[in-house]
C-alpha cells in the first residue's frame, strides 16, 4: 500500500453514502445530498445538535452511543434517500394507522428492519463461525477440541471469510456498487479538505478513497477485538463457554467491544505516526472493497453534502432543507389547492391548470395515480408562492394559449382574455390575402393567431411600448409567425408614409382611469397600467383611432375593434363615414366587438 496522505487540517465531518448520494455530519448538524433521475442535486440538510448528559461523553460509552446512533441514523438516512425515487406521500394504511392509532407505520418498518438486520448479524457473524467450528472439531474426531485462543481465532477469521464473502456477494448487485463509488466519493471529498485544498471535483478525484474513520475499518477492530475480548472472558472465567450460552455472552460484550474499537479508531484518526500505520493497513485494505472510483458527478454530490454542512456550522441563520420527493398527481392538486385556499384563492381549476402545465399532465389524467418527478414538483412550488402573492396565474406559468397558439406574458404586456379570440376569429374570416394592421398589438397574439390562420397576409403590428414590442417579437418567433412591428404612438409612424391596410384591428386599453384603483389585485397591481388606462372616460383611444383610421384604411377597407362592458354605443357613435357598423356579442351575450366597414 502506498504511504497515506498528509493531513493538513483535521474535521470532525464524516459520512456515509446513501442511494444515488452521500450523507455527511458534524458534531452539530447533517446533510445529504442526492442526484435525482433528472440529474439534479437534492439537498436534505438539518441541525443536530443537541445537549447529551455528560456520561454519553465518556470513553467506551460514547462509542456505544455512536454505534447505536449509526445503526439508526444510517438507516433512516438510507429509506429518506430512497424517497427521492419514490412514492414520498404515504399509503391509505399509512394515514389510517396515524390517525386512528397514532402509530408510523414507517417508524415500525425502520424497528423492525434493524431487529432483522441485527439478527442477521448474530447469525451470520456469531452462531455461523461458532457452528463451523463446532463442525471441524467434530470432523478431527477422538472428543477433539481447541484452546480458548484457538477457538476464537477460527471463529475469528471464519467471521472475516464470511464478510469478505458477503461483500463480494453484494459487488454483484448494481445499486451496491454505485453506493461503494459513493462511498469513495465521501472518503475523497473529506481528504480533499483536509489536506487543505480547495474542494472542486478536480482537486477531490485526485485524493485517495480510503480514510482513517471509515466505518469499514471500525468493522475490522469489532472483528479482532471481539476475538481478544471474548478469549479473556473465557480466561478469566477459566473455562471454555459453549452452545448457547457461548452466543449470548458474545452479544453482552458486543457493546464492550464496540466502544473499544470506537475508541481505538478515533485515537488513530488523530495520528499520522508511522509506528501506528500497521493498525490501520488492515481497515485501509479492506475499503479497497467497500469503496470505488467515482465518477466525477458523484464527487459533486458529495462535496455538495460537505459544503451544506460547513454552512450550517458556519452560519446559525441559515435555513435547513427538505428534500422534495415524488407525489400522487392527485394528491399534489389537493395541496396546491390547500395552499391556493388559504390565501384567498378559492379557484380549483388553477390548481389543476398549475400542475397539469409544469407537470406535462392532461388535466383528465390529474385523478390518475400518476407520480410526478421533483423536477416537475420544484417548479410547481414556484408557481404557487408566485401566485399567492397575488401575481396572476399566467405571469406565473410564463405563457398561456390564444388560438390554440402558445403567448409568452409577463408584466409588460396584458394577458389574452377568451373574448379577444372571437376579436381574432372575426379578423380570420376576412384577412386571406389581405393587409392586416393590429393596432396596440401588446402581446402579438391576435397578430400571430391572424397570420397563422390566414392564406397569403401581411400582417404588421404596432404598439407604443417598446417593451411590448420586445414581447411580441418574441411570440412571433416562438410560433414562426412573420409579422413586422413598429414602434409608434398609435398611427404616428404611419401617418409620413400614408400607409393604408384592408383590416385594421385593434384591442386598446379601455378601463376608465378612476376605475383602475378597484379592479382585482392581479390586474392593476401587475398588468401594465399603460395598457389599461383609456382616459377620464374610457374613450381616448376610440378617439383617436375614429378620427385617424379612414386615413389607414384601404377602399372598402373595415374596422374591428374590442370594447369594455357598456361602450359599444357610444363608440360607434364617433364612427361618422363608415358605411355599415354593427355590434357583435360575447360568449356571454355581451355587446364586445365593433365591426365598420367603408
Amino acid at each position: 500500500m502506498k504511504s497515506k496522505e498528509k493531513t493538513v487540517k483535521k474535521t470532525s465531518i464524516g459520512g456515509q453514502a446513501v442511494i444515488e448520494g452521500v450523507m455527511m455530519k458534524s458534531s452539530t448538524s447533517m446533510a445529504t445530498a442526492v442526484r435525482d433521475e433528472d440529474g439534479i442535486i437534492r439537498v436534505e440538510s438539518k441541525r443536530t445538535k443537541g445537549k447529551k448528559p455528560s456520561v454519553m461523553k465518556w470513553p467506551l460509552i460514547r462509542g456505544v452511543v455512536a454505534f447505536v446512533n449509526s445503526l439508526v441514523g444510517g438507516m433512516t438516512t438510507l429509506m429518506r434517500s430512497a424517497e427521492v425515487f419514490g412514492e414520498s406521500e404515504p399509503s391509505k394504511f399509512e394515514k389510517w394507522t396515524a390517525e386512528k392509532l397514532k402509530i408510523n407505520v414507517m417508524s415500525v418498518v425502520l424497528g423492525f428492519s434493524l431487529i432483522v438486520g441485527l439478527a442477521l448479524a448474530v447469525l451470520l457473524f456469531i452462531f455461523l463461525p461458532q457452528l463451523a467450528r463446532e463442525g471441524i472439531e467434530m470432523l478431527v474426531g477422538n472428543g477433539f477440541t481447541f484452546d480458548i485462543w484457538a477457538k476464537n481465532f477460527i471463529e475469528g477469521g471464519l467471521k472475516l471469510l464470511i464478510f469478505l464473502g458477503y461483500l463480494f456477494l453484494c459487488m454483484l448487485i448494481k445499486d451496491v456498487r454505485r453506493t461503494f463509488m459513493y462511498h469513495g466519493a465521501e472518503h475523497k471529498t473529506i481528504t480533499c479538505y483536509e489536506k487543505g485544498l480547495e474542494l472542486t471535483v478536480e482537486n477531490a478525484r485526485s485524493c485517495k478513497r480510503v480514510h482513517d474513520r471509515c466505518g469499514t475499518t471500525f468493522i475490522v477492530f469489532v472483528l479482532v477485538i471481539s476475538i481478544i475480548m471474548f478469549a479473556l472472558f473465557e480466561a478469566v472465567v477459566g473455562q471454555s463457554i459453549t452452545g448457547i450460552l457461548r452466543i449470548l455472552c458474545k452479544i453482552a460484550l458486543l457493546p464492550v467491544v464496540a466502544g473499544l474499537s470506537y475508541e481505538l479508531l478515533r485515537g488513530l484518526s488523530k495520528t499520522d505516526c508511522v509506528v501506528f500505520y500497521p493498525l490501520k493497513v488492515p481497515g485501509m485494505l479492506l475499503q479497497k472493497i467497500t469503496t470505488k472510483e467515482p465518477t466525477d458527478e458523484m464527487i459533486e454530490v458529495a462535496i455538495t453534502a460537505f459544503k451544506t454542512v460547513m454552512e450550517l456550522d458556519a452560519n446559525p441563520e441559515k435555513q435547513e432543507q427538505k428534500f422534495i420527493v415524488p407525489e400522487k398527481a392527485s394528491e399534489l392538486v389537493e395541496r396546491v389547492y390547500k395552499k391556493l385556499k388559504d390565501h384567498g384563492i378559492e379557484e380549483r381549476a388553477e390548481a389543476e391548470w398549475i400542475v397539469s402545465i409544469k407537470s406535462g399532465l392532461k388535466r383528465d389524467e390529474l385523478t390518475e395515480e400518476k407520480t410526478i418527478r421533483p423536477k416537475f414538483i420544484e417548479q410547481i412550488d414556484l408557481v404557487v408562492e408566485e401566485r399567492i402573492k397575488g401575481r396572476p396565474l399566467w405571469y406565473c406559468i410564463g405563457d398561456t394559449e390564444f388560438y390554440g397558439y402558445t403567448i409568452k406574458v409577463d408584466e409588460r404586456v396584458l394577458i389574452p382574455r377568451p373574448e379577444t379570440e372571437l376579436l381574432a376569429e372575426n379578423v380570420i374570416k376576412i384577412a386571406n390575402g389581405k393587409t392586416v394592421l393590429d393596432l396596440c398589438t401588446g402581446s402579438g397574439a391576435i397578430a400571430i393567431a391572424v397570420k397563422k390562420e390566414c392564406d397569403q397576409v401581411s400582417v404588421t403590428a404596432l404598439d407604443v411600448s417598446a417593451d411590448a414590442i420586445v414581447v411580441a417579437s418574441e411570440n412571433a418567433k416562438l410560433n414562426e409567425a412573420e409579422i413586422e412591428f413598429i414602434h409608434s404612438d398609435m398611427f404616428t409612424a404611419l401617418s409620413e408614409s400614408g400607409r393604408k391596410f384592408d383590416v385594421i384591428v385593434s384591442n386598446p386599453p379601455y378601463i376608465k382611469t378612476e376605475e383602475i384603483s378597484s379592479l382585482q389585485k392581479e390586474v392593476k397591481d401587475f398588468e401594465p397600467m399603460l395598457a389599461l388606462d383609456g382616459g377620464i372616460d374610457g374613450y381616448d383611444f376610440y378617439k383617436i383611432i375614429a378620427e385617424k383610421v379612414k386615413d389607414h384604411l384601404t377602399e372598402n377597407g373595415v374596422l374591428l375593434m374590442e370594447c369594455g362592458i357598456g361602450q359599444a354605443e357610444e363608440i360607434c357613435k364617433m364612427l361618422q363615414g363608415f358605411s355599415k357598423v354593427e355590434i357583435i356579442k360575447d360568449y356571454e351575450n355581451i355587446d364586445r366587438i365593433i365591426k365598420a366597414e367603408i
